[in-house]
């Protein structure tokens, strides 16, 4: 019953979330994936760290597909995807605890800019932050 309840709440909250706030959830969930991976690799469960890994790359990809063409940020944005994404793969390839941490480490960076950039937004829709 309870599971039941929380994976209501977790779809709900996919339904009603702004953009915005998919991305950030979109973020969120690769640096999940990443941690998972990483602990696979220190606990040498391959069919794990890859499962993970792949995880992260179709977001990665989704994040990629979804920017928007005609944005100058994309020619920007892009070029770091593209390395997110080969670093990925070879920490998948090599079990490379280094290259994942590099894939981490801008996909935070990533994270950390659009949160502020949903708190900002809320301030000026609102007035006030809002806590993302």
């Amino acid at each position: 019953m309870a599971f039941q309840q929380y994976q209501a709440y977790q779809n709900n909250s996919v339904n009603t979330a702004s953009p915005g706030e998919l991305t950030l959830m979109l973020y969120n969930g690769c640096l999940k994936f990443i941690k998972q991976a990483n602990k696979a690799i220190e606990d040498k469960d391959y069919e794990t760290k890859n499962e993970m890994i792949k995880k992260t790359q179709n977001i990665v990809r989704e994040l990629m597909i979804t920017l928007d063409q005609e944005a100058a940020i994309t020619k920007e944005i892009m070029p770091l995807y593209d390395f997110v994404n080969h670093a990925l793969m070879q920490a998948n390839i090599k079990n490379n605890v280094d290259q994942l941490e590099q894939a981490r480490a801008i996909i935070q960076d990533f994270r950390d800019t659009w949160k502020e950039v949903i708190k900002q937004e809320r301030i000026r829709q609102h007035g006030q932050g809002v806590k993302a």
